[in-house]
């Protein structure tokens, strides 16, 4: 047995987003997102599931934090419901809404758990889609607006910012694959909607910097690793499209002021120009104090001209896989943690999403989701790897604290560490939850 320990400063935490957790869609003045309309659409999410109740911690946010606090975390990572705040997406402010986060942050701050606010996890308010959605650069201006009352709003009470989670799902998944809201499957329209999301981005963090408010700000893509499945230079170059659809294409304007030329080449001659206006790279370079990584899975790739836009294809090589499908390779981790530490330099890294879906259920009062404490203890032994390596990793937040309305699939996959019972909305706290709380108690893995 051996033991791998984690710096006396290291943050450990659970992240939440407001869609799938908090309920409670037409109380509080809230105004319906995309994420509303869309499950309300027949057969777009399974069984016809959707978040008008979720987890309904809306109402029970303080039992949540309440299994944080004996969980031991030092951070929770949530996000704030945009319609919540702004029912018609611009103008008139909700207050109610913000009562319900203050009430919220005032609880955690009261219980020694750090706030990590996203400002966008993926509900916009359904009127700005009607105006054109993220494709509108109205849209743009509106969610500065709305960061903007945000941080003045929590100024000093919350110190730790993400603007955008996961900007790839946001545009190319939402808008190009169309398995999510609003379900367009448009290349064009998913290029420049991912444009527009970094715009936003960056216009925010200057509005950041110029209300001078105290903390750090930055935003969580998602990433993934993609292992050529030879050293044919087809399979290399496939593979290199794969990682930069996801990674380079929303770092490299942060951190370099340019988009990948390769990718803006293969964009082009799919038809999808990428349209950029004098000063925009000015605004999405703006210097962020850390990066989000969001992090699931990753696999062997290989060239295949049938495989979709990228051509490229992932090869079934005999990894597990999660219940939701995903490959198990906690070696990819390490990988993609390195090449962005290489790339990019020594920027501060917080893991903000890594989990599993694993749907195991309660059986005499427990949940013994002993794949889901493997999987986490792989995972977080790639974070000590790649700490020893010299990337600048501040902290692990695993997803989630609680099973949850998992967008398209409906509730009929569960990632958290707590299990939640539709029907009567009872928490359950699952074996992997004593299995972090003792990581985190420690400050150590035990491998």
């Amino acid at each position: 047995m051996a033991y791998i320990q984690f710096p006396e400063d290291f943050k450990w935490g659970v992240a939440t987003a407001a869609y799938q957790i908090e309920g409670a869609v037409r109380q509080g003045g809230r105004g319906p997102s995309i994420w509303d309309t869309f499950s309300h659409t027949p057969g777009k999410v399974l069984n016809g599931d959707n978040g008008d109740v979720a987890c309904d911690s809306y109402h029970r946010y303080e039992e949540d934090i309440a299994l944080m606090k004996e969980l031991g975390v030092n951070v929770y990572r949530f996000s704030v419901s945009w319609p919540r705040i702004f029912p018609e997406g611009t103008g008139k402010v909700n207050k109610e809404g913000l009562a319900f986060y203050h009430r919220m942050v005032d609880k955690l701050l009261e219980n020694g758990i750090e706030p990590m606010c996203t400002l966008y996890h993926w509900d916009l308010p359904q009127v700005l889609q009607d105006k054109g959605g993220w494709d509108n650069r109205e849209t743009v201006e509106a969610f500065v607006a709305y960061s903007e009352l945000i941080f003045k709003e929590f100024s000093g009470k919350i110190k730790s910012w993400l603007t955008i989670n996961e900007p790839w799902c946001v545009s190319f998944l939402s808008n190009f694959i169309g398995a999510h809201a609003p379900g367009n499957q448009d290349l064009a329209l998913a290029v420049n909607i991912s444009h527009h999301l970094l715009l936003a981005h960056g216009k925010a963090v200057a509005r950041f910097r110029d209300l001078d408010i105290p903390g750090k700000i930055g935003f969580a893509p998602n990433v993934t690793w993609l292992e050529p499945y030879s050293r044919d230079q087809e399979d290399v170059e496939a593979c290199r499209r794969g990682m930069g659809w996801m990674v380079d294409w929303f770092l490299d304007p942060i951190f370099t002021g340019t988009y990948p030329a390769f990718m803006v080449d293969w964009f082009a001659a799919n038809q999808a120009p990428l349209q950029i206006k004098d000063g925009d790279m000015e605004w999405i370079k703006q210097p962020v104090d850390f990066i989000g990584i969001n992090y699931y899975e990753s696999n062997v790739g290989r060239h295949n001209p049938q495989g979709g836009m990228l051509e490229v294809e992932s090869v079934d090589m005999g990894y597990k896989k999660t219940d939701i499908g995903w490959f198990i390779n906690a070696e990819g981790f390490y990988n993609v943690l390195t090449f962005i530490a290489d790339k990019y330099g020594e920027i501060p890294i917080y893991i903000t999403e890594n989990g599993i879906c694993i749907n195991d259920g309660v059986e005499d009062g427990t949940v013994n989701d002993q794949r889901r404490i493997d999987y986490l203890k792989g995972h977080i032994a790639a974070v000590a790897r790649s700490l020893k390596s010299g990337v600048n990793i501040k902290g692990y937040i695993t997803w989630s604290l609680l099973d949850n309305f998992e967008w398209a699939e409906g509730y009929s996959k569960r990632f958290g560490i707590v299990h939640v019972n539709y029907r009567t909305l009872e928490r359950t706290k699952k074996e992997s939850f004593f299995w972090y709380q003792k990581v985190i108690g420690n400050s150590w893995l035990e491998v």
